[in-house]
């Protein structure tokens, strides 16, 4: 008999590991936490809502409600000007939408720049010399034309959140523009927005 199972506490100790078993090996050691530098972190930028996809002409009563858009006029004023319910100029809005494969809700700036990338409205002509805008408020500009949500027009001009509001309110001003609608049709009229080759506009499609 092993001597040291005389004692009590050692024999208890012996049949606990026999009933336990072999302990199995010791599995290769959990690698070290990779430690990333902050200035090595990308910092992502959000992808236009608008898309190249190829839109479908409009139909000539909806070209003439895009017509109004690209004015300036909402569904409300749109709704006046033409003796239609604001409810019917909401659904023909909804309309242009999906011929210009916007993204479901996206509001009018973005319609707006939609329809003048497809030359599917006239273009506006500048009623106003082109104000001198730097770097940064021209990438708030293509933000604001070509994204909906603020969190990704925020990102898109590489701006904080919270720094938004202050931007865009100072962009306005500087541009007289009276909403971000009126911003971006005042950016094509100065030629700051790049228009899109109109051979995207899907070719067969019920005019």
């Amino acid at each position: 008999m092993n001597p040291r199972a005389r004692h009590p506490v050692n024999a208890h100790r012996l049949a606990r590991a026999r009933a336990a078993g072999p302990r199995p090996p010791a599995g290769p050691a959990a690698p070290p936490p990779v430690t990333i530098h902050p200035a090595e972190k990308a910092n992502p930028v959000a992808p236009p809502m608008t898309t190249s996809a190829p839109s479908t002409p409009l139909t000539p009563t909806l070209r003439r409600v895009a017509q109004y858009l690209a004015d300036g006029l909402d569904a409300h004023n749109i709704a006046a000007q033409t003796g239609l319910s604001a409810a019917t100029v909401r659904q023909y809005i909804r309309d242009i939408r999906v011929r210009l494969n916007c993204p479901p809700r996206c509001k009018l700036p973005m319609i707006v720049h939609r329809l003048f990338t497809t030359q599917q409205v006239a273009p506006p002509r500048a009623d106003r010399a082109t104000p001198h805008l730097g770097a940064d408020q021209r990438r708030l500009l293509r933000a604001v034309a070509e994204h909906d949500a603020p969190r990704d027009i925020a990102l898109a001009a590489t701006l904080a959140p919270a720094d938004l509001r202050a931007a865009l309110d100072q962009l306005l001003a500087d541009t007289h523009a009276r909403d971000t609608t009126h911003l971006v049709i005042l950016a094509y009229g100065w030629n700051l927005l790049a228009a899109e080759p109109a051979r995207e506009t899907r070719n067969g499609a019920s005019q």
